[in-house]
């Protein structure tokens, strides 16, 4: 790969906050003073050493980083073939690689005099680390959560709630995650003096995929220094799921200008990828349009009208992908494939047999991928994968996915 385009990947997004073609601002001009007031900010709070300084301790003190980079022996002599490492993002205060951004941008909002705090959640884990990170700043805050992902991740409403946050139901569309990021944008369009939007993903208008992705990149930071020490070079394969891609973009970021270092992120297949789009993998079929503020590849229908998605996995279960990886798609730098729910559930159940952890059900999308790759290849290889969140809130739809009465199961 051209040196120009190395060079590109990691200077990105360029002044117009656009990957290539992807990405941008297209929103209304309520928001436009917002947004720029917010791109300043972070612009600012970049070279601030004060900021950094605060997130540091943050991260170490409250959020508990570094977090671990796991050999998963068992599971490795179990596959055959390489060997398989995880970035145990999941033991991060909260339960998930969520909180990593969460803290950024509430410091920001700080600093930007908000004192309401509003978020979209899917599985949960970003309304849980939003409505956590505000309880511990005194902020008030409100959570914009699909009717549909309200039963299926009801653990996490209740840890929402017990926190402080108001959790409000969004019965539009399907009730999942773009039904949700619809309503949150409402919100914000009609109550910019004293709001704040902390949007979960690398995705909306600029500067959130940008900023999004700089948060999350502890997660790459980490695992590369983790991984030189462990093993003395770099990881050959990246794996992590893609719902939005904050996970991976977090973990894929650092690695981007180093070609040795094969980058694959995983689509939920759902019940498979066909034309009756039971599915969310974007990449896979949808094409580009706009959505959320931003370009990118999106599930929609001939007049571009967006389509519902599906997965069992409510934090993948959204029809569009972050821009910066629609761009990493089209250049070639990163591989993507999608990985269906029977896989998933597969994989769910041979890390809590194999390994003792029990993984959320997004990235058991991840190991499901692993998990293919690993057999064929060489006992020298090695694989980094983002095990990026727990799975207690998963349990309950794990449960009926395998047709087990929870009353039953002793």
């Amino acid at each position: 790969m051209a040196n120009d385009l190395f060079n590109s990947l990691m200077n990105a997004p360029d002044e117009n906050g656009r990957f290539g073609i992807f990405g941008g601002r297209f929103v209304s001009e309520t928001l436009m003073p917002l947004i720029l007031e917010l791109e300043a900010e972070y612009e600012h709070a970049k070279t601030d050493e004060s900021f950094w300084a605060e997130m540091d301790d943050l991260w170490k003190h409250y959020v508990g980083r570094p977090s671990p980079l796991y050999f998963a022996d068992r599971l490795t002599a179990r596959l055959g073939g390489a060997k398989v490492y995880m970035k145990r993002d999941e033991l991060n205060h909260t339960g998930a690689h969520k909180i990593n951004n969460v803290l950024g941008q509430l410091l920001l909002a700080r600093r930007m005099g908000k004192t309401r705090i509003i978020a979209e959640t899917g599985a949960g884990q970003h309304g849980v680390a939003t409505a956590t990170v505000c309880a511990k700043f005194g902020l008030k805050c409100v959570v914009y959560m699909g009717a549909h992902d309200v039963k299926r991740q009801a653990p996490n409403v209740f840890r929402m709630k017990l926190l402080g946050a108001e959790v409000i139901p969004v019965t539009s569309g399907r009730g999942t995650l773009k039904d949700a990021m619809n309503d949150a944008m409402r919100d914000w369009v009609t109550n910019v003096r004293d709001t704040f939007y902390c949007i979960g993903t690398v995705a909306g208008p600029h500067p959130y995929p940008a900023m999004v992705r700089d948060f999350q990149s502890i997660i790459g930071k980490e695992a590369r220094e983790q991984m030189l020490e462990r093993e003395g070079r770099l990881p050959d394969t990246l794996v992590a799921c893609i719902g939005g891609g904050s996970n991976a973009m977090g973990l894929f970021h650092p690695f981007l200008n180093d070609s040795e270092v094969e980058i694959v992120g995983v689509e939920a297949g759902g019940k498979g990828v066909d034309d009756r789009m039971q599915h969310c993998a974007s990449l896979s079929g949808g094409r580009p349009g706009v959505l959320h503020g931003n370009r990118t590849y999106l599930l929609q229908d001939d007049d571009g009208q967006i389509l519902e998605g599906f997965s069992i996995s409510a934090g993948l279960d959204y029809p569009g992908i972050g821009p910066e990886h629609a761009w990493l798609h089209d250049t070639g730098r990163a591989k993507y494939v999608y990985v269906t729910d029977d896989e998933a559930l597969a994989a769910f159940q041979m890390c809590c047999e194999t390994e003792g952890i029990i993984p959320a059900l997004e990235p058991s999308h991840a190991l499901a991928h692993v998990m293919k790759i690993a057999p064929d290849l060489p006992a020298d290889h090695l694989i980094c994968m983002n095990l990026c969140g727990r799975g207690d809130k998963d349990i309950f739809t794990v449960a009926r996915a395998l047709g087990v009465e929870m009353g039953t199961v002793a």
